[in-house]
């Protein structure tokens, strides 16, 4: 089983309530080899939401308000769906503050990319789950 994140099979769960529909996720959930999370409803936030960016360790919206709490306990909490799955790989949405990986934007909220990870991806990688994002399918 594939863990992937649940806006990239078109469950409208992102921060401004639409997601990222990606076919070949589709396809994968449809032929029931993938199981869909969104750590960010898993730790308790809204949708529609603020947009949140990570800076260091920490992620904040864009007023300012720290996150951190709520992104943790959904990443622990999506995790336990993947443990109880046996998932060993995740094909998660690049660049978020949640499950980006390899690059996330900087916390400055202008777009600027760095190299890092988000809360999930990471938490995901240190438990030897093999993550990747929809550009690389």
């Amino acid at each position: 089983m594939i863990l992937v994140s649940a806006c990239l099979a078109g469950v409208n769960c992102r921060w401004d309530g639409k997601c990222n529909k990606n076919k070949k996720v589709l396809k994968l959930v449809m032929e029931k080899q993938a199981i869909l999370v969104c750590p960010e409803q898993l730790g308790g936030l809204p949708t529609p939401r603020r947009p949140a960016e990570c800076k260091g360790k920490k992620v904040f919206d864009i007023d300012g308000n720290d996150l951190t709490v709520c992104f943790r306990r959904g990443a622990k909490e999506a995790l336990g769906i993947a443990k109880m799955y046996g998932c060993r790989k995740a094909i998660l949405k690049s660049n978020s503050p949640s499950c980006g990986c390899g690059k996330i934007y900087d916390g400055s909220f202008k777009k600027v990319l760095v190299c890092g990870d988000g809360v999930f991806s990471r938490m995901l990688k240190e438990n030897k789950i093999k993550v990747i994002t929809e550009k690389e399918i």
